[in-house]
């Protein structure tokens, strides 16, 4: 279940971060970043900070220069959780009003959209809260492509009904999706032979560590950035 390790390491939200430009798809205010005209595109679903955080946003940034158009919706409305200073609002209450259902039922119009712009081909990452939504994604016929990272609220049956290629990037100190539960994920898909997968535990990092991270801290910035890799190197693989 999500809880505090969700929260940790809140980014200071910035609405003109990043190189790309805000405009609605699919009713939803979404970061737009790369070639309109890419026939190829990935769908980053955030964690339950939002579609502003910078680096989020930087990332979208790094993928659109792989040669993919890259959609960063808002699936919160202009409400992400804000971490309260009294403590007032948990972020078991937000969760009430902001469930990954609404999340699935919301990428699929955006999906649509894209598609109805020609694109042939797409991809999904979902970190934390996203990785729900991205999974549920995976089960059916929307996108080509996945990869969870430090995910939340998924279940080793979310994983069991998994019909495209999906990375899993874990976290080895992460209370959310704790290594033990990332190896049943991986067992799983070791025995789904037909579904091409990969599983990877990051040493040394907490949940939240390929977009939480403090840029002025390289043994932080590394870790991330090695997950990044193997996440556009994933897309570049079975995004075509």
């Amino acid at each position: 279940m999500s809880g505090p390790q969700c929260c940790s390491n809140p980014p200071t939200l910035n609405p003109t971060s990043g190189s790309g430009h805000v405009e609605k798809l699919g009713g939803l205010d979404s970061y737009l970043t790369g070639s309109s005209d890419s026939k190829l595109a990935i769908v980053l679903v955030s964690d339950v900070f939002g579609y502003e955080a910078p680096n989020l946003r930087k990332l979208a940034d790094k993928v659109a220069a792989a040669g993919f158009f890259v959609v960063v919706p808002d699936f919160f409305y202009g409400d992400p959780y804000v971490p309260a200073a009294d403590g007032s609002l948990s972020i078991f209450d937000w969760l009430k009003g902001h469930g990954t259902d609404k999340g699935f039922e919301d990428v699929k119009v955006v999906i649509e959209a894209l598609k109805s712009k020609g694109v042939s081909a797409i991809g999904a990452v979902g970190f934390c809260w996203g990785a729900k939504v991205v999974v549920e994604l995976a089960k059916g016929d929307f996108i080509q492509a996945a990869v969870l990272a430090h995910p939340s609220l998924v279940t080793v049956d979310d994983i069991k009904a998994v019909k495209v290629p999906i990375s899993i990037l874990g976290a080895e100190i992460d209370q959310m999706s704790p290594p033990e539960v990332v190896k049943q994920f991986e067992e799983v898909l070791i025995a789904k032979a037909e579904i091409k997968s990969h599983v990877k535990i990051f040493p040394k990092v907490s949940h939240g560590w390929t977009v939480r991270y403090d840029v002025s801290d390289e043994a932080a910035v590394k870790p991330a950035e090695e997950a990044h890799q193997d996440m556009l190197q994933w897309f570049l693989n079975h995004v075509k």
